[in-house]
């Protein structure tokens, strides 16, 4: 898959990172599709994947080791201060906070949901129409 990190704006937007990674496009634009800058929940989270055609399991699963992952899924990660949105994909984690990972980041408990990457924007477009693909120019 291609993935281009990102890292979260402000210490609050965790949620609009990762939705910008699976869509190729930027935390701000997401910021403006929900009208909000602050934390995102997961009808927001589900919404905006649901709004922009990328499929995903509907239920949530607990994961224990990176084994336990599909090859790309949404990450609910209860770390130390709060939880905290994730991305998985391909043998990586793109954490909007803690950089691009091996594993995990530092969490007591892990859930995800699996999304299904034929759907994801950037496996369906070419770089140079995504743009216009995702902001409908």
């Amino acid at each position: 898959m291609n993935i281009y990190y990102i890292h979260e704006p402000t210490d609050l937007q965790c949620g609009q990172a990762v939705l910008a990674m699976l869509l190729g496009t930027t935390a701000e634009y997401i910021c403006q599709y929900l009208d909000n800058d602050r934390e995102t929940d997961l009808r927001e989270m589900k919404r905006v994947l649901t709004e922009h055609g990328i499929g995903f399991s509907p239920q949530r699963r607990q994961a224990h080791t990176a084994a336990d992952l599909p090859r790309c899924a949404l990450l609910s990660l209860e770390t130390p201060r709060c939880w905290h949105w994730s991305l998985y994909a391909d043998g990586t984690f793109y954490d909007p906070e803690h950089g691009i990972l091996s594993d995990f980041p530092q969490s007591d408990r892990k859930f995800y949901w699996e999304i299904f990457p034929e759907t994801v924007l950037s496996e369906r477009t070419s770089d140079n129409n995504l743009e216009e693909t995702i902001c409908g120019r």
